[in-house]
């Protein structure tokens, strides 16, 4: 691809702390850049806990365990994310009860919430599509009404804010994923596992470290340690920590790069929003983007064919993305359709991902914005 879709993020540092944790003598986890890595997030994001995981569809896994997921219990989310928020649950026995999506934002309507809940609902897991985040006030709301627990999938959400609150940090746990083409990697895959509720704290831990107390050994709690619960292995490499704290090091300058690509995005393509040719991505007052996506809606799935077609010709890496996991044969399985699919199918099929990495330059963008206006031309007649 001449202008490919997606670039990891590089800094610079990484290097040199990839070799440093190579020569450590620490390389399994845990060590020097893990610790600066969760310390990190635990201050700017003023979190009671923070756990690196080696993707964030464990720590995902990780939060099903935490709250005691039986088989028979039902999750609500929407159908329009990726598999790992959904089989991160399945794996532990629940029921996914899938609910429509807000057309303006692609989250899961707060809305339709409630009629789901069941005397078997255990926990709301929000998608924060985009890097946009879903209307918390009114998630949170709904859990204390009914008891139930809220994990945020905030996988594309690292440094969003919700009325001034980070992403991740609203619910009792959420998940961070550091997935090459997140806005942040550690080194390809990685996930962090977030903890707002002091009450999971300790037990995170030992599920963490396959159901051991060793981390309550090496802060000198005990004085040996040994099997307690259930848990499995979900320690990221030392390398993959180093790799990110280069990248944490960068985080406002990564994060103000990607907004600034995202604004010269939605300011070049207005003619086209318009003469009503595509949509543009909504972000809701109280919420503050992170430049992760951006994203055009064209009329429909056969326009959306063509321009793409277009695209690829001209060397152009734009996508679509999720296929609506209730319509899926695992999702027809393992889960249901609460109400009417309103807006979740015929959205996700108009929806097209435009390249977007830091380090774009604007003559990238501007071959981008070209080619975009071109096919969605040549497309709409």
């Amino acid at each position: 691809m001449t202008i490919p879709f997606n670039k990891p993020p590089y800094t610079g540092n990484e290097d040199q702390y990839v070799v440093a944790a190579m020569r450590s003598g620490k390389m399994s986890g845990d060590g020097e850049f893990t610790i600066r890595c969760q310390q990190w997030f635990e201050k700017e994001l003023n979190c009671k806990k923070a756990l690196l995981t080696p993707s964030c569809t464990q720590a995902l896994e990780m939060a099903a365990l935490l709250i005691d997921i039986q088989p028979g219990d039902e999750v609500i989310m929407p159908s329009y994310t990726f598999v790992s928020t959904a089989n991160a649950f399945v794996l532990r026995g629940a029921k996914i009860v899938f609910v429509d999506i807000r057309k303006d934002t692609m989250n899961i309507d707060e809305t339709l919430i409630e009629a789901a809940i069941t005397e078997r609902t255990k926990a709301i897991v929000p998608v924060h599509y985009a890097g946009i985040a879903c209307e918390m006030d009114e998630i949170m709301a709904i859990a204390e009404r009914h008891g139930l627990f809220v994990i945020e999938d905030a996988a594309q959400g690292m440094m969003s804010t919700y009325k001034g609150k980070a992403l991740g940090t609203i619910g009792h746990m959420a998940a961070y994923s550091f997935h090459e083409t997140k806005n942040y990697t550690s080194g390809g895959e990685g996930g962090l596992l977030l903890i707002n509720d002091e009450q999971f704290i300790v037990r995170a831990e030992i599920i963490r470290e396959k159901g051991t107390n060793r981390s309550l050994f090496f802060r000198g709690m005990i004085d040996k340690y040994t099997w307690v619960d259930v848990g499995s292995s979900y320690l990221p490499g030392e390398l993959q920590a180093a790799y990110l704290y280069g990248q944490l090091e960068k985080a406002q300058e990564i994060n103000q790069a990607r907004r600034d690509i995202w604004d010269y995005y939605y300011s070049a393509l207005q003619q086209l929003f318009k003469t009503g040719h595509i949509e543009l991505p909504i972000v809701p007052a109280d919420c503050v983007g992170n430049g992760h996506m951006f994203y055009i809606k064209v009329e429909n799935i056969e326009v959306r064919s063509r321009v793409l077609s277009v695209l690829r010709d001209l060397s152009i890496g734009a996508v679509f993305h999720y296929i609506p996991l209730h319509s899926a044969p695992a999702g027809l399985r393992l889960g249901r359709f609460h109400g009417n699919d309103v807006h979740t199918t015929v959205e996700s099929e108009r929806l097209i991902r435009l390249p977007i990495w830091y380090g774009m330059s604007e003559g990238e963008m501007e071959q981008v914005i070209n080619a975009v206006v071109g096919a969605v031309n040549a497309s709409c007649q």
